[in-house]
């Protein structure tokens, strides 16, 4: 038997967050349930889907300790809905009801004792800010690849290396890397670990509300390929665990290392805003061509005879070699070079050349004439032009 009082916001609060990592097609009905344990007055709130756990503790007045089984999405659509009252739940081994004010539901409970055990949470391994680590994250995770026959390009690549946090994804036709000071629980400590992007950005922007976020990452000797997030909110503690993927990360951190023999600075919101204009004719798996002149580029696109565009903007154009400007045209994919301008989060940007076809490297500078931030890296696989 459970019986338990909440305020309806960290009802509300509580039961969404939890159930937002319920799948959508669950494998097996019982998936479809969030468990709903009282105990000592607070109430843990899990789910679960044999890949990703969801669980927030929250306080409460429990009169009666037990746990009961719902239908996670139907909880958190009447939890949203109820009047801003107090909230009475009781549950039995057959029906859980909820009454606030002059609503009252009722649900048919599942079988506790069908539902799966929840992984344990791994030993801490350190902590950072949640507002810095949900900006990394999100600067990062547009680079991982969305083809699930491909699961080793859908992950980011967290490495621990010291009081550095490294975050690394790539689609094969981009690449992104942010590198961030951390508190490591132990010093000199190593390691390495393959996360899917989706559920990575998932739980970065789930955390923001506390100070930070604890990473939790399990050692290679225990074996079971476990990362653990967890964080505090308005409501509650929130954990979340979630299965590493399995594979060996392509090694191309080395393409970050772009020795520029052109670079072409420009402000950063100029050139998005050019972009998203002049991409608008761009047709199909065509590119969007930026031609390099002297202080000065102008981006093309166009949609054979239909449709043009032209735009042209100041830039600051350096010839590093010395030896005359050997590019004086660039193939960019325009869904990319969107994305890349968007996550640098800096007033100006460097494009860095190295030759025609080969990759360019964009970095971030807080003055037009100020050196790069090394911190965030993204480097764009050039289109072949037309001859």
């Amino acid at each position: 038997m459970v019986k338990i009082r909440l305020d309806r916001d960290v009802l509300a609060e509580a039961v969404q967050w939890a159930a937002r990592s319920l799948p959508t097609r669950p494998s097996v009905p019982i998936l479809a349930g969030l468990l709903v344990k009282a105990s000592g007055g607070q109430v843990v709130m899990s789910s679960f889907d044999y890949e990703t756990s969801a669980q927030i503790q929250v306080k409460a007045d429990v009169s009666d300790d037990g746990v009961a089984l719902v239908s996670g999405r139907l909880l958190a659509d009447i939890a949203r809905s109820l009047p801003n009252k107090p909230v009475d739940i009781t549950a039995d081994e057959t029906r859980m009801e909820l009454v606030c004010g002059t609503a009252r539901f009722t649900l048919q409970t599942l079988p506790v004792a069908d539902y799966p055990a929840l992984p344990e949470m791994p030993e801490a391994t350190g902590a950072i800010p949640s507002e810095e680590f949900a900006r990394a994250v999100g600067q990062v995770v547009i680079a991982a690849g969305r083809d699930e026959l491909l699961p080793v390009f859908t992950g980011v690549r967290m490495e621990i290396e010291g009081d550095t946090l490294s975050l690394l994804a790539t689609d094969r036709y981009r690449m992104a890397l942010k590198e961030l000071d951390w508190s490591p629980r132990s010093s000199g400590g190593e390691g390495a670990a393959l996360v899917p992007a989706r559920v990575l950005a998932e739980t970065a922007k789930s955390m923001t509300a506390g100070e930070s976020v604890t990473l939790s990452l399990s050692s290679a000797a225990t074996g079971d390929g476990l990362i653990g997030f967890e964080g505090t909110g308005a409501a509650g503690v929130r954990q979340i665990t979630t299965r590493l993927l399995d594979g060996e990360f392509p090694k191309v951190r080395h393409l970050m290392n772009v020795q520029a023999a052109l670079t072409v600075r420009a402000n950063t919101a100029e050139v998005m805003a050019a972009v998203k204009r002049v991409a608008l004719v761009a047709e199909r798996n065509t590119s969007l061509r930026m031609l390099i002149g002297d202080g000065s580029i102008t981006l093309e696109a166009a949609t054979g005879d239909q449709a043009q565009a032209v735009e042209a903007l100041e830039a600051v154009v350096e010839d590093v070699t010395g030896t005359g400007l050997s590019m004086t045209a660039a193939g960019f994919n325009p869904h990319y070079l969107s994305d890349a301008l968007a996550a640098l989060d800096s007033p100006y940007v460097q494009f860095s050349f190295t030759q025609p076809g080969k990759p360019c490297l964009l970095t971030g500078l807080t003055e037009i004439d100020g050196e790069p931030n090394d911190d965030y890296k993204h480097v764009i696989m050039l289109m072949r032009l037309p001859a």
